[in-house]
């Protein structure tokens, strides 16, 4: 017999719950994650084709309207438990003080890859 102590079993109660324990903390973070940006309405895409979300605005816990732009028209919907329900056809477009819509998901990662202080994969900043 030599004096080698024998290595800790990978599978020892110790390791199984701290993996775990990690494992449930990586799930409640993804989940954190996804609630703030539904929450924040950053998640949500805003559409560049030829329908597109404009502008929504909430009147209630699951209730909105909705300013749609169709083509070059724009439709104003309810959007509820109900489903959707069409309110008006505008014949004037609405133009919104509030500039430009957010942009997309892809553009924001652009944006912030591309300042200084970032490393890329390809190892440059």
């Amino acid at each position: 017999m030599t004096g080698l102590a024998q290595p800790a079993s990978p599978l020892s109660v110790g390791s199984l719950a701290q993996l775990t324990l990690s494992l449930m903390a990586i799930v409640a973070l993804i989940l954190a994650i996804s609630w703030a940006l539904k929450r924040l309405k950053l998640a949500r895409p805003r559409g560049s084709g030829e329908i597109a979300v404009i502008d929504e605005l909430s009147v209630g816990p699951r209730d909105r309207i909705v300013l749609l732009r169709v083509g070059e028209s724009q439709v104003l919907v309810g959007v509820g438990a109900a489903g959707l329900v069409p309110l008006a056809p505008l014949a004037i477009p609405i133009t919104l003080k509030g500039g430009t819509p957010a942009p997309a998901f892809a553009d924001r990662m652009r944006e912030l890859m591309k300042r200084p202080g970032v490393s890329t994969p390809g190892g440059s900043t």
